[in-house]
């Protein structure tokens, strides 16, 4: 029989809870992933519709109303990543799921706002619909932490942000294309249609059991933590902490790019008027992150997976590269060529999410959760892709963003080729110290 571990005042388990402790982890991990893509998934219809409009011959300050609306998004996403540090980080487990639907219903009346108040008075608006939505994914990831099959469980969820970003712009495109709605009300009515799944996607999560006795003896118990907990973890882990946040960072620059400004992509690519494509390219990159991420599932042995996730990070940068040349060579598609960035930018961007930090913290079985990590990590990733839209228009209002898209791809990626083989190497060196080390006091034990 299994022994759950709850955190003081926690429900007890009744009900479908009860029922997922005596499940076999093909059926547990069946129930987990679909709660938990269903409900980010969703997620995504409150905040990247609006994309999928071009809002044509607007102007704020000079600048393309497009870029307004994104950048004032954007900002309100980064900020929620920085409160998210201490928020998500110090959590209880009783919370997350009405946490979730109240972040998000403020993120659509924001959106109802948005289509009442006329341009250029409205931009403000979508700095508060990023502002409640950028704590979702790190609530939803807090009910997978810590199971020794959390790099499936995660890969699940992280192929909704995949798959979602393209698919909500596809219906969003619908909307305006087919059905006539104005750019400024297709986004809420987006978000509408995804309200009932919604609700069953949080429902499924709130009966999701804390880790069982066999997770945390693998795994290490995760905990809350508080500012000085969080303060002394990363002087510990300074170093690399930092260098993966900075990899993080280029990553997150790479993504936002890709999905922010994807429609003028496509139609630069000459893909005018194929809502679907967005689409398509979505699930062929799923495929291949599902596939390549959630093997890690497979490696037991914390270093091994640890470490070798540096190696799918150094192999996604190296398929952007290789992508890039065959593109201006003409020898790969257009189709082709979308499809492969986007699966080297989020296979490392999803081995953030599925094993670096979740194995990090496994292997040095220090107090805390992923939560923190994720949102030390997105803050800082958010905050730069925040500058590279600033410096797009200040240093290149003429250029393309096919251009910006292949240029930034190009430079990021041999950067953080470079980062990648440096903490590989050290990581390499250290974490020999903890594998010879006796196990720590962050155990079964500790929680009795």
């Amino acid at each position: 029989m299994t022994i759950e571990v709850r955190d003081a005042g926690q429900r007890p388990l009744n009900g479908i809870s009860l029922w997922l402790t005596r499940q076999s982890p093909f059926v547990f991990s069946t129930y987990c992933i679909i709660a938990a893509f269903t409900t980010y998934f969703c997620m995504y219809a409150f905040r990247k519709p609006f994309n999928a409009a071009e809002y044509s011959g607007l102007e704020l300050w000079g600048i393309g109303y497009k870029i307004v609306l994104v950048t004032a998004q954007l900002a309100g996403y980064t900020l929620s990543k920085f409160i998210g540090i201490k928020v998500i980080s110090e959590m209880p487990a009783a919370r997350r799921a009405i946490a979730i639907l109240a972040l998000i219903g403020i993120a659509q009346v924001a959106l109802v706002l948005f289509a009442i108040v006329p341009p250029p008075y409205n931009w403000p608006l979508l700095f508060v619909n990023g502002l409640p939505l950028g704590m979702v994914f790190g609530l939803v990831l807090s009910f997978l932490e810590g199971r020794q099959v959390t790099e499936a469980l995660t890969a699940g969820l992280c192929a909704s942000f995949i798959l979602s970003s393209d698919v909500v712009k596809s219906v969003g495109r619908t909307l305006i294309v087919d059905f006539g709605v104005s750019d400024f009300s297709m986004p809420w009515l987006t978000g509408m249609i995804f309200v009932l799944p919604l609700l069953l996607g949080v429902y499924m999560l709130s009966q999701i059991p804390p880790p069982g006795e066999g997770d945390v003896e693998e795994r290490s118990r995760r905990l809350p933590m508080n500012r000085a907990e969080r303060w002394a973890f990363y002087r510990r882990h300074a170093f690399g902490l930092n260098g993966l946040v900075l990899i993080y960072i280029l990553l997150t620059v790479m993504r936002s790019i890709r999905d922010d400004f994807g429609v003028e992509i496509w139609q630069d690519l000459k893909y005018e008027g194929e809502p679907a494509i967005y689409a398509w390219c979505g699930l062929a990159i799923v495929i291949g992150v599902l596939l390549i991420n959630g093997s890690a599932i497979l490696v037991r042995d914390n270093r091994s997976a640890f470490l070798g996730s540096f190696g799918l990070i150094a192999g996604g940068f190296v398929l952007v590269l290789f992508s890039l040349w065959g593109f201006s060579a003409q020898i790969v598609s257009p189709f082709l060529f979308m499809v492969a960035v986007g699966l080297g930018t989020y296979v490392p961007y999803v081995a953030f999410h599925t094993t670096v930090f979740e194995r990090m913290l496994a292997l040095f079985r220090d107090r805390g959760n992923i939560g923190y990590l994720m949102y030390l990590a997105d803050a800082m990733g958010y905050l730069g892709a925040v500058g590279v839209y600033i410096a797009k228009y200040k240093l290149s209002r003429s250029s393309g963003y096919l251009e910006l898209f292949t240029a930034s791809s190009y430079w990021l990626s041999i950067a953080a080729l470079l980062i990648t083989t440096t903490l590989f190497v050290f990581y390499w060196r250290t974490s020999r110290q903890t594998v010879t080390s006796p196990a720590p006091a962050n155990s079964v034990a500790e929680s009795a």
